[in-house]
């Protein structure tokens, strides 16, 4: 019997999920052994996986962080190699921290710095090809950070990325590039400006941001599995969010109050197309759904939404954008106005 474009469609995408599930394996060492409520401490150093979708950045300095892990709430510092140095509490991580400065004398952060976000079921191993890009032909001090995308929700993936940016200590700049449910997380942490008792300021060293492919208006997709289980399951909170908690999780994300750009993907998988997009799109974000008014440049590249980070042309168009706020060249800027244009009229460029 064969099967329908929606039915393999389906399948296609629950593989990709289950792929991703066993990212989400906690614990110091990926396996789920640390938890337990009380964790106990140690100092032994030990290799981990890195945090994949049970750990959240709090601090990052140059590649070693202190992580939370979101089940037990205890904290482990790991080095440039993801090993653990030490666990215990946010304030003793920092302490090891301090002591390994001195001792092999790391200089201290400075000058810009460019901040890199994963997207929904990623690790920050999918932002390593764009931020090493961006550190070497830039010179930015890259900060990528990890969250457990799958585990918490918008609002605990903002307050963790608020920290990050407290403790970047000596930088002058800040600018973000971010991949898919990042710039959420970005908008999130913004819009807690708004708030009646704002739990954190807005750092007024941010200057610019590049989307990439991010669902500022949801994901149709998503809305469509929020009764399902097994992908309510996968996806975690954050994931529920975009499906069913959309009309309240959008009144509290910011559009960014300084220069940002955003790139869109829009690709068919060979004979396989996403029947739950309207319109042209990446095969997980229409483009449509990316579009975002006040953004100051806008481009489509015909490549799927997880391919976007490492395709040579777009990583160039980044790094122009983060230097002189367009994708292409001033003149052939494609703004989206406060008015939003009719759909269908989406900006169209060659990188």
């Amino acid at each position: 019997m064969r099967t329908s474009r929606y039915g393999r469609f389906t399948l296609w995408l629950i593989g990709l999920l289950l792929t991703a599930a066993p990212l989400t394996a906690g614990g110091e060492d990926g396996t789920g052994a640390a938890a337990s409520p009380e964790p106990p401490k140690s100092n032994s150093v030990t290799k981990t996986l890195g945090g994949m979708q049970f750990w959240s950045d709090e601090l990052v300095f140059r590649g070693w962080r202190i992580q939370q892990n979101v089940l037990s709430g205890h904290y482990r510092l790991l080095d440039d190699s993801d090993h653990r140095q030490v666990s215990g509490t946010f304030d003793e991580c920092c302490h090891k921290l301090e002591e390994i400065k001195r001792t092999r004398s790391l200089p201290p952060l400075k000058g810009r710095a460019v901040v890199t976000l994963h997207g929904l079921i990623r690790s920050r191993d999918m932002m390593a090809g764009i931020g090493e890009y961006l550190e070497r032909e830039g010179d930015y001090t890259w900060i990528n950070v990890s969250y457990a995308s799958t585990r918490r929700s918008l609002d605990e993936h903002a307050a963790a990325l608020a920290r990050v940016i407290e403790h970047l200590d000596g930088v002058s700049q800040i600018d973000f590039v971010c991949h898919s449910l990042g710039n959420l997380v970005v908008r999130r942490y913004l819009g807690e400006a708004s708030a009646e008792q704002p739990q954190w300021k807005v750092d007024p060293r941010v200057k610019r941001m590049v989307m990439l492919a991010p669902p500022n208006h949801g994901a149709r997709f998503a809305e469509y599995f929020k009764d399902n289980k097994l992908f309510s399951l996968v996806l975690g909170p954050s994931g529920n969010q975009l499906a069913g908690q959309w009309s309240e999780i959008e009144k509290r994300l910011a559009v960014p109050p300084f220069e940002f750009g955003i790139i869109a993907g829009s690709k068919k998988s060979g004979r396989l197309e996403n029947p739950l997009l309207q319109g042209e799109g990446d095969l997980v974000v229409s483009v449509e759904e990316t579009r975002l008014a006040g953004a100051c440049d806008f481009l489509v590249v015909p490549l799927a939404h997880g391919d976007l980070m490492d395709d040579p042309d777009v990583r160039r168009c980044v790094r122009r954008f983060l230097e002189e706020g367009c994708f292409v060249a001033a003149d052939k800027r494609m703004p989206i106005a406060t008015e939003e244009k009719p759909a269908g009229e989406e900006a169209k460029a060659a990188p």
